[in-house]
């Protein structure tokens, strides 16, 4: 098998299978690619399109085939050295619904099923209507509303023998020792015989495994005729009397039924951010441990997994014991794998978000990140400094909101009191515990606790700290006393000794120092907590809040990275990569991902406007001129809003697609499809003016037909015409930020990791629209055709450039793995006119080194150019500098066809002269 070199992103679903993707492996294989970085594949809800929504972990997903379908692509693989990395969800599970057994389970038998330690549950609460119950927030209306109109029926399901209340697509089983008060409303004797049985299950001493023969029976009961009818009709809701009996029933249960709108308050189990549908799991318990990971072993043991990336790493409660753990538990797997697929060692990635000067822990075991900060460092240095100040006083004047730190702190307050307000107020509980364990902190109360945990997590500067028996770890410290610093500005300064008192708590103390018992169990559960809190806090307000309420320039706003900060030099990009060859040489190195709010090409082609950023403010004045007729007064103000209106504006610019013809309605209708499709996700996210939960749809709508007006109506050419002519403007130097993006993450330290379809241009907008079907036929056929470099530029819009650089350079990785895999990392200095318009470095080996250069920043330089190469002569005489005596022999660029001769000074001119960017391989 091939080592681990570059890794192609695949998402996988029922449209999309695992023999689907088995023809593609020889493509795969021709671009360069090592190893297939696949969704999760375990059983997932029906027609999931992402498969996080596990509903059973114990099989592979027959809507991608099953195991049969896994193991021909596997063999597939095999036949081309190429490996399997397979993402895996171990904080949650899809729950709801009907399909997951072991929740269903959970919901029949309460807390003697089997799985009730499975999920993050609070059974003990201080509110009586949830004292020993779980509150399931999945109704469409107010229990009693629900109740009364007959929307919760009792029903029976004839293939398992169940008795069960029906609500849309969810089933909520009921408590087999209840089936026989509602069998003894049925006249047949032959039920009221059986009913007996079913009430005496709680005498039982395994009552789940004597239920099952007295659902079998009752299966055969009603198939031979019994009349059930009568019996589900007495607990009719509609009727007075029924309307008691199925409450009483319900009252009954380990559950309560209540409005969705409840969750947020009220939830007493740990769910993936705020999402009702997906319940979290208790990892850490060693029997769920082994169940939820038992199928992943057998494939890994059997040699069809070659790698896994971990999903969400943060939810869990302890992210360090669960990698050292899976660490260990792989690693004794890896003895017993066939010995045509042995591995030396098993690679594990995290998603993992990382704030401004934040690395991943190295103790954990794990091999790097799945790649979002390497985004970030691209995305900082392809933005100029210079644009900063025009563009936030533009983006000031027109939206007149908040500096981006402030929106993030007003929205972290927002989540915290609405849709995560249940999960702070179990945090706040829990600290409230572990405060009357002390006299000397019994009198605090639970509203000044409140205040004091909402103010330091509004200001978390990462999603969290990893705060253990031992306390919190030296290298989280900064950001805990920065949130600590922060928070005391919003609260007044009686409330201050609580928040060192919270200090002391969350990680001061070290718990381990105190005696076991309850104190301590409490102590470590309250940190536990928190820290379960401060994740999606900062998920919920960061990425799906304030990134849609602040556009000061899109393409600094997405996943993983820090928005505050506009732009980074040379020598933060080199001291990264320096740090991650010495760390995480095998990190993950991504430009786009399933998760990315824009393409990365949308992305690179809006970071020209930080260059440009006078020229776009004078355009957006004149867009919002023309615009004006389009605009609608409603009762809560302009529509759109001119925030509202700037983000439009500039995912309009960056998503134009380069083949758009405006004359073309039929091209133009499927562009307008895909930008409401967008808006409408991107207004409900910042939830100013609408929201999931509470849907504007007079507003929704006006923005819809304002995006209709631009784009459709005839009367309007004008500002189309001006928004394509823009859109052009900054496509050419956008495809050169491209270029050089893909190039960097193919040759700085770490592993290249290919988005799927992403080696032509991807000016996709968030998700689902960057999850479109890929067309692989044509992506085949331009691989296999060969093309002189002159065409590839003359040609840049079809994308087979940006092909070709990927496949060229990945051939180079194979035939110099060692050097791209270990090799040094050594920046190298610029010289001259435009050396502040160049990024150039050198891998060094044994025996060879590598020599990048490109160039940063260079819109201006690229001129009115026709391609994204700079015109030699425009280069002047700026030149790279090399540290080490040159080759005695010439090098060759490898797109070039002039060698560059042995010399310590290269001009660029000479390196950049017939493509855009360079690599030289030269043997020392």
């Amino acid at each position: 098998m091939k080592p681990l070199t570059a890794t192609v992103r695949l998402q996988f679903h029922s449209d999309f299978t695992l023999d689907d993707a088995v023809p593609l492996v020889p493509y795969f294989a021709q671009l360069g690619i090592s190893h297939l970085y696949a969704s999760p594949i375990l059983k997932a809800r029906a027609g999931s399109r992402h498969g996080y929504d596990v509903v059973d972990p114990t099989c592979v997903n027959p809507e991608l085939g099953g195991e049969a379908a896994l193991q021909r692509l596997v063999a597939a693989l095999r036949q081309h050295g190429m490996g399997l990395i397979l993402d895996t969800v171990s904080n949650h599970m899809a729950v709801g619904g009907a399909d997951n057994p072991w929740w269903q389970s959970l919901l029949a038998w309460g807390r003697r099923s089997p799985y009730a330690e499975f999920f993050d549950i609070q059974w003990h609460s201080s509110d009586p209507l949830l004292a020993g119950q779980l509150l399931l927030p999945f109704l469409g209306s107010d229990y009693g509303a629900a109740l009364k109109n007959g929307e919760i029926p009792l029903q029976y399901e004839p293939q398992a023998g169940l008795l069960q209340i029906a609500h849309h697509e969810h089933r909520f089983p009921i408590c087999p020792q209840d089936y026989g008060w509602i069998l003894a409303q049925s006249p047949a004797p032959e039920l009221q015989a059986v009913a007996e049985h079913f009430t005496a299950l709680g005498e039982a001493p395994d009552p789940l495994a004597a239920a099952l023969p007295l659902h079998a029976e009752l299966t055969r009961l009603v198939g031979e005729g019994a009349d059930l009818d009568a019996a589900l009709q007495a607990f009719d809701s509609r009727t007075e009397e029924g309307f008691k009996r199925l409450h009483l029933l319900l009252e009954r249960q380990t559950y309560r039924l209540a409005s969705w709108r409840t969750a947020g308050d009220d939830i007493n189990w740990r769910r993936f951010f705020d999402i009702n549908e997906l319940g979290g799991l208790r990892v850490e318990r060693a029997v769920v441990f082994e169940a939820t990971h038992a199928k992943l072993f057998e494939l890994i043991e059997r040699g069809l997994v070659d790698g896994l990336r971990i999903d969400h790493i943060d939810g869990l409660a302890d992210p360090r014991g669960y990698c050292r753990k899976l660490r260990r538990r792989v690693d004794s797997l890896l003895a017993k794998r066939p010995v045509q697929t042995a591995l030396e060692h098993f690679p594990m990635f995290v998603e993992k978000i990382l704030g401004a000067g934040e690395h991943l822990h190295r103790d954990w075991l794990t091999d790097g990140t799945t790649g979002y900060e390497f985004m970030n460092q691209v995305s900082l240095l392809q933005h100029d400094p210079a644009g900063e100040a025009p563009l936030t006083e533009l983006w000031a004047t027109v939206s007149e909101r908040p500096d981006f730190p402030e929106e993030v702190r007003l929205a972290r307050h927002l989540v915290l009191n609405a849709s995560l307000a249940g999960d702070c107020e179990s945090v706040a509980q829990a600290l409230l515990q572990v405060a009357r364990n002390d006299l000397m902190t019994r009198d605090l109360t639970l509203g000044a606790i409140r205040r004091a945990l909402q103010a330091l997590v509004a200001h978390y500067p990462v999603y969290r700290t990893y705060i253990s028996a031992c306390g919190r770890p030296a290298e989280d410290e900064r950001f805990f006393q920065q949130a600590l610093s922060n928070a005391r500005q919003d609260l007044a300064e009686a409330d201050w000794p609580l928040l060192d008192q919270l200090a002391q708590w969350l990680g001061g103390q070290r718990w381990r120092e105190l005696p076991p018992g309850r104190p301590r169990k409490q102590l470590r559960h309250a940190c536990v907590r928190f820290q379960q809190l401060t994740a999606p806090s900062a998920a919920k307000a960061v990425e799906d809040t304030a990134f849609y309420r602040s556009a000061r320039l899109l393409s600094r706003n997405d996943v993983g990275f820090e928005a505050e900060r506009f732009s980074a030099g040379l020598e933060h990009f080199h001291n990264e990569a320096q740090r991650r060859l010495r760390d995480f040489p095998d990190n993950l190195l991504a430009t786009a991902t399933h998760d990315h709010k824009r393409g990365e090409d949308t992305r690179a082609r809006l970071a020209v406007l930080s260059e440009r950023g006078p020229w776009f403010a004078s355009r957006v004045d004149h867009w919002r001129e023309l615009a004006a007729p389009l605009r609608e007064q409603l009762q809560d103000g302009v529509a759109p809003s001119p925030g509202d209106e700037m983000l439009l504006l500039q995912a309009l610019l960056g998503s134009w697609p380069l083949d758009l013809d405006i004359g073309n309605d039929t091209a133009l209708r499927q562009y307008a499809d895909r930008i409401r499709q967008w808006q409408q996700k991107a207004l409900r996210e910042a939830k100013l003016r609408s929201s999931w939960s509470a849907p504007n749809e007079a507003y929704e709508a006006v923005c819809a037909a304002y995006v209709d007006a631009i784009l459709l109506d005839q009367v309007n050419q004008q500002l189309r015409k001006s928004l394509a002519d823009a859109a052009h403007a900054i496509a050419c130097p956008g495809a050169l930020n491209s270029l050089v993006q893909t190039l960097l993450r193919m040759t700085v330290p770490g592993v290249p990791d290919l988005y799927q379809g992403n080696e032509y241009w991807d000016f996709s907008l968030v998700d689902p629209d960057n999850r479109r079907p890929v067309d692989y036929p044509s992506r085949r056929r331009t691989l296999d055709d060969a093309c002189p470099t002159g065409e590839l530029l003359a040609n840049w819009h079809d994308g087979r450039i940006k092909q070709a650089l990927i496949a060229r350079v990945l051939d180079c990785r194979k035939a110099h793995a060692e050097l791209f895999r270990r090799g040094a990392y050594l920046p190298l200095t610029v010289q001259g006119r435009h050396a502040d318009k160049v990024i150039a470095f050198a891998r060094l080996g044994e025996g060879e080194r590598a020599i990048i250069v490109a160039p940063r920043l260079a819109s201006g330089l690229l001129g009115a150019a026709s391609s994204p190469l700079i015109p030699a002569q425009n280069w002047e005489d700026t030149r790279v500098i090399l540290p080490f005596d040159p080759s005695s022999a010439n090098s060759t660029g490898l797109f070039a066809t002039a060698a560059v001769s042995p010399s310590r000074e290269l001009l660029v001119s000479a390196l950049l002269a017939e493509f855009p960017i360079t690599l030289l391989i030269q043997q020392s």
